[in-house]
């Protein structure tokens, strides 16, 4: 069963665990769930999503109950309209906060701007080696992206060298070795912690969150953050 955070009649969101897509895809045949199908089974209704996250990020996914509202969803996201924030682990420290303003390259050539700002939350630092480093300094992050492009995060926190742990594509590989051989642990530690915005119909202030997943948590405890 998908946790089910937000509920009303026009609009339905869910806590993605890591590793579900959302529909399906092309680049994924291997998949045979898919938090769309899963959804829809569970709640026997019309759904469909009105925004994406990655395969391996986890959070706060929102669901349409009616066309019209996915339209007017779909017109708030691409307005910049919805508020967005994640959680991400990083390696190394990170700035205390930033702007992230770096254009990224479209699946067509084309350039795109992309903003992010970001502020470090905790910083944690292990008596483990790695390569020619003593210790393994890491940080937890609040990120908010102002755009919304593909990949923007990790591709964002890639350019400033602290990418993010797990992140296959864009991350580090040496990271990502070392966490699978010292925890077993493969996840993409990025979460979409909350969504803010106004309501397309009823016009109220909307507010929906979602708590980090099990893999998350471990992490955390890891590195000895509440």
């Amino acid at each position: 069963m998908l946790e089910i955070v937000y509920q009303d009649e026009y609009l339905i969101a869910i806590n993605k665990p890591h590793g579900l897509l959302v529909h399906r895809s092309s680049i994924a045949r291997n998949a045979k769930e898919f938090a769309l199908q899963l959804l829809k089974a569970q709640i026997g209704k019309y759904v469909s999503p009105v925004h994406r996250l990655d395969r391996k990020t986890s959070g706060v996914l929102l669901f349409a109950l009616e066309k019209d509202v996915e339209i007017a969803m779909h017109q708030k996201f691409m307005k910049g309209e919805v508020e967005k924030k994640y959680l991400a682990i990083v390696r190394g420290y990170s700035p205390d906060q930033m702007e992230i303003d770096y254009p990224l390259l479209k699946e067509n050539g084309m350039m795109q701007e992309a903003f992010t700002e970001f502020k470090t939350l905790e910083r944690a630092e292990l008596e483990i080696p790695l390569g020619k480093h003593a210790t393994s300094r890491y940080s937890l992050i609040e990120a908010k992206p102002k755009t919304g492009r593909m990949h923007q995060l990790r591709k964002h926190f890639a350019h400033i060298f602290h990418p993010i742990i797990g992140d296959r594509k864009h991350g580090c590989n040496k990271q990502n070795r070392f966490f699978k051989e010292q925890w077993d642990m493969t996840t993409m530690l990025l979460h979409a912690s909350s969504l803010r915005f106004k309501h397309p119909i009823t016009e109220e202030d909307i507010y929906i969150s979602a708590p980090v997943q099990d893999e998350f948590k471990r992490v955390m405890k890891l590195m000895k953050w509440n």
